[in-house]
């Protein structure tokens, strides 16, 4: 069995990709240069993917940054500090991003054989997103068994798993634990620097889950709250 597995370099989708290896499968990961603020991502999903001996790690550019309107591709959008009690949308929030990735993913497991999509989307412990909610992964799966040629013609349907869709942040972190991923090659980091920075929504969420879980991060901080 083969799964395009969209791989970031972040904890979610390193543990999505580990969970994706323990079903069996053949994992073909794609990641983005979506002109994100830094690069640092890019790198920890290529280490991750070495990591897993994939045969190829598909990086396909995006430009983003021409869209604007989030503080991870504009540079005038200051990154917030975290608040892990925030109920708004935050100014992290890239516009209709996993739209755009699972639909190259979708074009990829087309041409790839592929029968599975792995996306490392989390509705509880996440920072609010919108396309990160189950009823966006059901969207997206009807839309995507009416918009191939393997789906109409071939009968082939590309299904899209979400592992971590139902766990805090502290059981993916045990869930990667238990699955062997290589959670010391991740970077969740909004800043992107040498060093996470321990107070972005992103790093306040991932040291919350280490914490709950009774586990050291193996990352390296600047500041850990």
């Amino acid at each position: 069995m083969k799964a395009v597995v969209l791989l970031s370099g972040g904890l979610d989708s390193t543990v999505c990709m580990a969970a994706a290896a323990a079903a069996g499968c053949e994992l073909f990961p794609i990641s983005f240069d979506y002109q994100q603020r830094h690069s640092r991502e890019l790198a920890s999903a290529r280490r991750v993917a070495e990591y897993y001996g994939v045969k190829r790690h598909l990086v396909i550019s995006t430009n983003m940054d021409a869209i604007g309107g989030s503080a991870l591709t504009d540079a005038a959008i200051a990154v917030p500090e975290g608040d892990a009690g925030r109920h708004d949308i935050p100014a992290t929030y890239v516009p209709a991003r996993n739209l755009i990735f699972l639909s190259y993913a979708l074009g990829y497991a087309e041409v790839s054989g592929a029968d599975r999509i792995y996306i490392g989307v989390n509705a509880l412990d996440y920072s609010g997103y919108p396309d990160c909610r189950p009823e966006f992964v059901r969207l997206f799966q009807q839309l995507a068994d009416y918009s191939t040629k393997a789906a109409v013609q071939d009968g082939r349907r590309i299904k899209v798993e979400t592992p971590l869709i139902d766990l805090a942040k502290k059981d993916i972190v045990l869930l990667g634990a238990k699955l062997g991923a290589p959670l010391h090659l991740t970077t969740s980091c909004y800043a992107g620097g040498e060093e996470a920075c321990g107070k972005c929504d992103s790093c306040v969420l991932r040291l919350k889950g280490f914490g709950e879980a009774g586990m050291q991060d193996p990352i390296p901080y600047a500041k850990r709250p």
